[in-house]
């Protein structure tokens, strides 16, 4: 299997869906324990649940598991969370705290997996980021996440269901940050918040240059909009989808109408 499916939009709105990917390879199958096997740590469907919303728009989506590599992990290791529980580049445990592995990996079996998986990813990512760069004289990098809404082993209390991620404003123009913002925020029903527990992962810090061209935002939906439970068998809930699809499609459509009017804004 590739380690990533593109497809090219002429939009100036780039998803980004590094974790929907389930893909593990046998041999590394084999060393997963039985929590590890349960790949409860994936952003179940929501490739499925964005699909459709933006006319154009370009995905770019992992195939493999977290587990085998997590594509929104800085390469070096480097935590994104000083100081706070999170999960690494080749995760040895799962977001409970729980370790996932027989067999952990060993420091070469992470390089492999960089150069079959990560870097491959990133290579199309960025490939990706510069055409549409090139087509509009700017990209917006929409990275497309979600997880449980209860996770004590992360974060205290219960997850926003909009956790909207800029590195404190640094990684996009204000008037992307602004535009998704006043979605979330006047979406009925809906709580969220800007740069809480999630400011962006190492993709959207990594891609946002506001400076030239290239403006990324993350968005971490919290799994009870859009799930029939936080639990296995991890089932989409086309109800709950329908009631939220509108304000995914109004935040990438307002987004993409935005763009024309930002070339050179930083």
């Amino acid at each position: 299997m590739k380690p990533v499916e593109i497809y090219q939009g002429n939009s100036p709105i780039v998803l980004g869906l590094p974790h929907t990917g389930t893909y593990i390879p046998d041999t590394i199958i084999a060393d997963l324990n039985l929590c590890g096997r349960g790949l409860d740590d994936t952003d179940w469907h929501i490739h499925t649940l964005y699909n459709g919303l933006l006319a154009g728009a370009t995905t770019v989506r992992a195939t493999f598991h977290r587990y085998v590599i997590d594509a929104n992990r800085d390469p070096t290791g480097a935590s994104l969370y000083p100081g706070q529980n999170s999960t690494g580049l080749v995760p040895l445990t799962n977001f409970d705290g729980h370790d996932i592995w027989k067999t952990p990996p060993d420091e070469g079996d992470v390089r492999t997996r960089q150069r079959m998986f990560h870097a491959p990813y990133h290579a199309a990512l960025q490939a990706e980021l510069e055409r549409v760069r090139n087509l509009h004289g700017l990209a917006i990098l929409y990275d497309c996440h979600s997880i449980r809404s209860h996770i004590p082993f992360l974060f205290d209390g219960i997850l926003p269901d909009f956790n909207i991620g800029t590195n404190l404003g640094t990684t996009c123009a204000c008037d992307i940050e602004s535009t998704t913002q006043a979605v979330c925020n006047t979406a009925v029903g809906y709580t969220s918040i800007t740069n809480g527990r999630f400011k962006g992962g190492w993709t959207t810090r990594h891609y946002g240059c506001p400076d030239e061209g290239l403006h990324a935002i993350q968005m971490e939906l919290a799994q009870s909009t859009y799930l029939a439970k936080e639990a296995g068998p991890w089932t989409f809930d086309r109800s709950k989808a329908a009631r939220l699809r509108p304000h995914l499609k109004s935040i990438l459509t307002q987004l993409a109408a935005l763009a024309p009017t930002m070339k050179g804004v930083s």
